[in-house]
């Protein structure tokens, strides 16, 4: 059998859309927009409460440390257990604590210094 005529696709598209025929542009768009936002929300919903390294090194690298320096706060961050906080908001907490600026705040922690700080911060737990 021809590959092309097995894996065809019944080709149905008019009759799935006769619904969308009698809407407006402007009530296309809004019902895109209104589909996307539910295909999208539980990526969102994850997002806010999980991370991983690569995005946490990522979130670093933004703030102006070098692929190094990133990973040895990320990994401190996981140590620490603290990866929920995120590695740039633990930098940030200390250099709130110690009003200093983010780099020598981010440095310290990558120093393994500073981190009973950020978790007094946070609480023992992290929490």
């Amino acid at each position: 059998m021809n590959m092309e005529r097995q894996n065809a696709r019944i080709d149905d598209f008019e009759t799935r859309s006769e619904h969308l025929h009698s809407r407006s542009d402007e009530e296309l768009k809004t019902l895109f927009w209104e589909l996307t936002g539910k295909v999208v929300s539980p990526m969102i919903e994850l997002a806010k409460t999980h991370t991983t390294p690569s995005i946490e090194r990522s979130v670093l690298l933004r703030m102006g440390f070098s692929d190094g320096e990133a990973k040895a706060i990320v990994d401190l961050t996981i140590e620490h257990r603290l990866m929920g906080k995120g590695a740039g908001h633990c930098v940030y907490v200390l250099s709130q604590a110690d009003q200093t600026d983010i780099r020598t705040a981010g440095l310290k922690l990558g120093q393994g210094r500073g981190w009973d700080t950020v978790q007094q911060r946070f609480g023992r737990n992290g929490r």
